[in-house]
């Protein structure tokens, strides 16, 4: 079978990293998709280090105007993208943490993050899913977090918590709309509290864990789920 190509955002460290190094050692053509020349250099250092063929990629996903092009570009050079794993986020809602209030957040932090975590995901969808429909075969993996969830919704970092909750529903909304147009997938993920830049040294998860659940949303059997929201390989509450 001719090998599946898959785009990782955010993939220069962390969850996104980890993700396209398990894809490309699942057998996948892997593009890892970054911010710029040098975190691209710096990425493709260190996945040549652990010897994974993964090739990595400039994909600004807050770059609006661009990305659609920057998309259509990958797809001419290397392939179709047959899995689509939206990863790449920010979180910036202030050194308050968790005592950062919503009535402190400026307009400018809440811009960035919607168009970092919400418009970016919107347009790769928005680019690449009709394609998988037209060739019938695609699967999306939006990365989610717990903190998006409004069954558990509270206090602190307004920003990334609306931005969040906002692609889980981009995550129904594009499943539901491409469902009846061949094998496509689209599901979101949480990964847990991942020791990340932005987890923090004190979350208890490896990037191989939280990586674990987006790998396998990207393997799905044709009898797979679909506009599902997962943790740990099990189905959780919006």
């Amino acid at each position: 079978m001719t090998k599946r190509t898959a785009l990782v955002t955010g993939a220069n460290r962390g969850i996104g990293f980890e993700i396209a190094r398990q894809l490309a050692c699942q057998g996948f053509n892997v593009l890892a998709g970054v911010r710029s020349e040098q975190k691209a250099l710096a990425a493709g250092a260190a996945f040549k280090k652990l010897g994974v063929d993964v090739a990595t990629v400039i994909v600004d996903v807050a770059d609006a105007d661009r990305l659609p092009v920057v998309l259509a570009e990958l797809e001419r050079r290397y392939s179709a993208i047959d899995v689509l794993i939206n990863n790449a986020a920010i979180l910036i809602d202030g050194p308050g943490g968790f005592g950062a209030s919503l009535f402190d957040m400026t307009d400018d932090v809440f811009r960035r993050t919607w168009e970092t975590n919400v418009l970016g995901p919107a347009i790769t969808m928005r680019t690449i899913i009709p394609g998988m429909m037209a060739r019938g075969y695609g699967r999306v993996v939006n990365m989610s977090s717990l903190a998006g969830q409004l069954s558990g919704m509270r206090s602190g970092f307004p920003a990334y918590r609306v931005s969040k909750a906002a692609l889980n529903a981009l995550t129904r909304i594009a499943a539901a709309e491409a469902e009846a147009r061949g094998d496509v997938k689209v599901n979101a993920c949480s990964p847990g509290w991942v020791r990340t830049d932005m987890g923090g040294r004190e979350a208890p998860r490896s990037p191989a864990k939280g990586a674990e659940t987006a790998v396998w949303l990207a393997m799905l059997p044709a009898d797979g789920p679909t506009g599902g929201f997962f943790q740990d390989k099990e189905p959780i509450g919006w």
